[in-house]
């Protein structure tokens, strides 16, 4: 416990010590003058004043010359702080700043909903449409969903599902047929629909 008390004494007379730096560091320097003798004169100086001897003229008051500018390292910081001051742009005040967010989100929830409003109703439906081969010899699904949308009572449609099935000439089915490249032949079927 003692060695702690001692060593917050030390602690703290350290950091006294540098206090006390910093300060006398800090501060202005007191003018040096001659070192007074503590209301001791010599005896040249206990002599009384000639009263016959002329007074000599105080010279006129001169302004104290003009304090040069420090440019130290806080003088510098502070200047700088003041040139950012122009370059920052100005701070909208705390009401100002809702009414913009609140114009912000009105835009947002109007440009939603309108939006929105644009869409259609879709439905879906389920049933079976063939889809034709295309050119390039893929099946083109589309003409499959818009047919089975029509049948259902709506315009047009997006396929969702679709499924493949084998057709084969009744040959392939007999004993001791050969199958060739032309007895079968893959047929592709719209079984979902988006409608609208």
């Amino acid at each position: 416990m003692l060695d702690r008390i001692d060593d917050l004494g030390k602690h703290a007379a350290t950091a006294g010590l540098a206090l006390s730096m910093v300060l006398t560091a800090a501060g202005p320097g007191w003018p040096q003058a001659a070192p007074s003798s503590l209301g001791v004169q010599s005896p040249a100086q206990q002599s009384a004043p000639n009263p016959a001897a002329p007074r000599q003229a105080e010279p006129p008051s001169v302004p104290p010359p003009a304090q040069e500018e420090n440019s130290g390292l806080f003088n510098e910081l502070g200047k700088l702080f003041e040139k950012s001051k122009s370059m920052l742009p100005t701070l909208k005040s705390p009401g100002e700043a809702i009414d913009d967010l609140n114009t912000r989100a009105r835009d947002a929830a109007k440009d939603a909903g309108d939006s929105l409003s644009r869409l259609k109703p879709s439905t879906m439906v389920s049933g079976r449409a063939a889809c034709l081969v295309a050119a390039n010899g893929a099946p083109d699904c589309k003409a499959g969903a818009d047919r089975l949308c029509q049948t259902k009572g709506y315009k047009e449609g997006k396929s969702l599902d679709t499924d493949a099935a084998e057709k084969c000439s009744p040959l392939v089915y007999l004993p001791g047929h050969k199958r060739g490249p032309n007895d079968c032949k893959t047929e592709n079927y719209v079984t979902k629909a988006l409608c609208q």
